[in-house]
């Protein structure tokens, strides 16, 4: 998009991709208030919060490539964006732990790291490094949004108990994903760190 003199002007940050993202957000409360006032009772409202958490994670594809495509990218989508899927993702674990249907050493490895990334990039982004998905980052968001929608579907009531090591081993997955993926963020990290102190040194 561009102006009459040529050049870019920025989307407007009230558009449709950042509405979906606020309605995820929305929604998140929602599930993990199903989930937890289901009890483990595997009843209709286990049914709804792992169908809400399907709908509403698998808008954060939707949102992404209509913001990519029309041209809709915005700041405040950069900052909503990572804090839905947080959100979602991070509160449906500690829910499975509240439960007791999840460790919650698996809990608490992957929500430290979804909340520290995070941090990290948005310093980088108020510092105008703009740090996108890597390839390890999309392959464990694929890997968690599997996982934790296999936990949250009560398909043992219909399949019978064979379906845990399924689940458990999609939740590996995600687990390994999770860890192998932040330790290259942590790569780029301290690599950003010796470019912008190196460049400093060389000012001074």
């Amino acid at each position: 998009m561009t102006s009459s003199a040529g050049s870019p002007t920025r989307s407007a940050n009230w558009n449709l991709p950042n509405a979906i993202t606020i309605v995820r957000i929305l929604m998140a409360p929602l599930v993990f208030w199903l989930l937890l006032a289901d009890a483990g009772a595997d009843g209709p409202m286990r049914w709804w919060a792992a169908v809400l958490f399907i709908i509403a994670i698998s808008t954060d594809w939707v949102d992404g490539w209509m913001a990519r495509s029309r041209g809709l990218v915005t700041d405040l989508g950069k900052i909503l964006d990572p804090i839905a899927d947080k959100l979602l993702t991070s509160g449906a674990l500690v829910c499975l732990s509240i439960l007791g249907e999840l460790w919650w050493w698996v809990t608490i490895v992957i929500v430290v790291r979804e909340v520290g990334i995070t941090i990290w990039r948005f310093v980088e982004l108020g510092r105008g490094n703009v740090v996108p998905a890597s390839s390890g980052g999309k392959a464990k968001t694929m890997a968690q949004s599997i996982a934790i929608s296999l936990a949250l579907l009560p398909l043992w009531t219909l399949v019978g108990d064979w379906i845990f090591w399924l689940n458990w081993i999609a939740m590996g997955v995600a687990l390994v994903l999770t860890v192998w993926s932040g330790l290259l963020y942590v790569r780029d990290a301290r690599r950003l760190y010796r470019e912008r102190h190196s460049g400093g040194a060389a000012a001074a």
